[in-house]
């Protein structure tokens, strides 16, 4: 199990680049298994998630090439659907949530996929109920069996039909929508996710072939196509490590500028921090962060404390409600950090509390956080728990008193790439313990 040795205090200065998003990296990759032509696509992420999904699907016979270091080419020609079956599929799977997403390409294309229930983050309950009812609709027919945690899915022929999804899952949406791309006339998906990385994956499946109407909204139309083709796609920088930089660069107190970062796709991201008081400026696609010796978290109009909370796109994501919290540790003020998808997720806010934060964990899903103003935190001993919370970690033992160690680093290197050595070069004082 690799650790960090992170020396609090250190202050940042100079520019940094966002790697690709991950979790559009997961959708399009799984994409590519729609078509037997080749796919290339560009700005993926060097992280544990995807390189392991490649490597599943090239396991699967996919014809995978990386042409340069953040391009892949994707060629599923000679899918090996039997492989499928074997005891290697189903351990290397289950390992990775984000294998998920290849139930919808499978059966599109080929008629049956085979699933084990998925791993990934331990934040509380992350049901499938969207992903295989929203197949169901489409003439899927899902065996589960509880003896082996295993699905088995298949499907003569996908038929178009309305759905309404009883929630905006991302990955659902992600799944129903393969899947449907290759259904026999119109299917409508209703309360659909409608986040930039879904708005890519159409862009991707668009530029295949694929009909589908209402990209960007909650309401698609999805004219089904009997083949898709060869394409070539850029992925968007990774809104979540655009945001950990900006609570990195306020909570020491640094000067930093974060490039090339689809300021126009961030959404609510830039003014959710600027609710915690945090100076930023747009210039160009450009993000810059003055150094603030200190800064203020708002409050409502009526002057009661703010709430932040997640919500579907284009509300917050959930993924940096983590980072939002220890960053208000450090500023002045009080707000309601309110993680309303998963119950476990703000457990690991107990490690916080141990150096020094000033945080009341509510319930499960609520946590008060009373900002005490730059007041450095106790160094200490940490585990990481999962990827966002890792991360989360990592920002407070930047700002502590001392040398900080964060054991576990492998859930943070699932989802930040190279983050030690992309932030030492702008000043911090982060070793790597293998």
């Amino acid at each position: 199990m690799a650790s960090f040795i992170i020396e609090g205090g250190c202050r940042l200065s100079g520019e940094i680049i966002p790697q690709g998003a991950k979790n559009e990296a997961l959708q399009v990759i799984c994409a590519t298994l729609l078509t037997a032509e080749e796919v290339i696509i560009e700005n993926i992420p060097d992280i544990l998630d995807v390189n392991n999904l490649i490597r599943l699907l090239g396991d699967m016979g996919v014809e995978t090439k990386r042409l340069a270091e953040d391009t892949w080419s994707f060629k599923a020609e000679n899918v090996n659907i039997d492989y499928l079956e074997t005891s290697e599929f189903l351990k290397r799977s289950a390992s990775l949530r984000g294998s998920v997403m290849i139930i919808g390409p499978l059966v599109a294309r080929f008629g049956r996929a085979i699933l084990p229930k998925p791993g990934g983050d331990k934040i509380g309950r992350r049901r499938l109920d969207t992903h295989f009812v929203g197949i169901q609709k489409l003439g899927a027919e899902f065996n589960y069996n509880d003896a082996e945690q295993i699905y088995n899915i298949s499907a003569e022929k996908l038929k178009g039909t309305y759905m309404l999804l009883d929630e905006a899952s991302v990955t659902g949406t992600a799944n129903i929508v393969m899947a449907a791309v290759l259904a026999e006339g119109e299917t409508t998906i209703y309360n659909a996710a409608c986040e930039p990385y879904i708005q890519q994956l159409c862009r991707l499946l668009t530029k295949m072939g694929a009909k589908i109407d209402g990209q960007g909204s909650n309401l698609l139309r999805i004219e089904g196509v009997t083949s898709l083709g060869a394409a070539k796609h850029r992925i968007l920088p990774d809104m979540i490590e655009i945001g950990s930089f900006i609570g990195m660069a306020a909570i020491t107190g640094s000067e930093v500028t974060i490039k090339d970062v689809a300021y126009d796709d961030l959404g609510i991201i830039p003014d959710t921090f600027s609710r915690l008081g945090i100076q930023l400026e747009r210039r160009g696609d450009d993000i810059y962060i003055p150094a603030q010796k200190e800064y203020t978290i708002d409050t409502f109009i009526d002057g009661s404390i703010l709430t932040i909370a997640d919500a579907p796109w284009p509300g917050l994501t959930p993924d940096l409600i983590s980072v939002l919290l220890v960053v208000a540790t450090q500023a002045k003020g009080s707000v309601l950090i309110h993680q309303k998808m998963f119950e476990s997720r703000l457990f690991f806010v107990d490690k916080l509390i141990d150096m020094g934060a000033q945080i009341i964990l509510c319930d499960p899903h609520r946590a008060t956080v009373i900002g005490t103003g730059k007041r450095p935190m106790r160094a200490t001993t940490m585990t990481s728990p999962d990827i966002r919370a890792g991360i989360a970690l990592l920002i407070a033992a930047m700002c502590a008193d001392g040398k900080s160690t964060i054991h576990n680093i492998e859930q943070i290197d699932r989802g930040y790439q190279n983050i030690d050595v992309r932030l030492n070069q702008l000043g911090a004082n982060i070793m790597r313990l293998d």
